[in-house]
């Protein structure tokens, strides 16, 4: 049963690929707003969780999108129910330019803000003719969260959008993202803990396809012994 602040609710996810059993009953629930933050080590399942969330694996259990199982759906149609997807590496398509990137990416029937992409991002209109291959890794990660904030979304997943990227670019990054926050409830997977300090309220902590922790944000990282248990590193203050 969810909330009245609920958007998203995960009871019993399963995932398999091929003989490995992923996500085990993984079970947790988004508040609308705001950030909740995808934590644990490597390989436990993060992103198999947000890929089975937009049907990309096959998958079992119930998800409720505001209440609404989505379950059953296709990964298209999941997407024009308002979910957005930042995928891990990006994913840009390298041959075509910024422009071409962005216009593939609208959604028919719009709108289409291009002005929040654009304020957001300035450097893309600027490389609107360039090819996204021949970008800086900074400049992809721009690319790949324009083409899902050009849409009306209720909901985004964005996959460790810091990996990678110089420490002036996270910074920048951070400040997209708390903007993005003000407008759309997100989800993010992310091994930097101290953006996960600045960007998110809640968390959920998985190991070895099972939810052990769900919980604040803050008190998390302010206990170092649960933050080395779980995530296997101490946070800076």
């Amino acid at each position: 049963m969810t909330t009245p602040d609920t958007i998203l609710s995960v009871s019993g996810l399963d995932v398999h690929l091929g003989e490995s059993h992923v996500l085990q009953g993984v079970s947790f629930e988004v508040r609308s707003g705001g950030v909740t933050a995808l934590l644990g080590r490597n390989g436990v399942g993060k992103t198999t969780t947000l890929r089975g969330l937009l049907g990309l694996v096959q998958r079992r259990g119930e998800i409720l999108l505001e209440g609404r199982d989505i379950s059953r759906l296709h990964t298209h149609e999941v997407v024009r129910l308002g979910v957005g997807y930042v995928p891990e590496n990006r994913d840009v398509f390298a041959g075509l330019t910024v422009q071409e990137n962005l216009r593939l990416a609208e959604r028919p029937g719009g709108p289409h803000h291009y002005d929040l992409v654009y304020e957001l991002f300035p450097r893309l209109r600027e490389r609107l003719r360039q090819r996204a291959g021949t970008m800086s890794g900074g400049e992809q990660q721009m690319l790949a969260l324009a083409r899902a904030l050009l849409n009306d979304n209720r909901l985004l997943l964005i996959d460790e959008p810091s990996q990678g990227l110089a420490p002036h670019l996270v910074t920048h990054l951070a400040d997209a993202l708390t903007r993005v926050a003000t407008l759309v409830t997100v989800v993010l997977v992310e091994q930097n803990l101290n953006l996960v300090r600045r960007l998110a309220r809640d968390a959920v902590i998985l190991d070895q396809g099972r939810v052990v922790w769900t919980g604040d944000v803050g008190r998390l990282l302010n206990d170092d012994e649960r933050t080395r248990d779980y995530l296997g590193v101490g946070v800076a203050r």
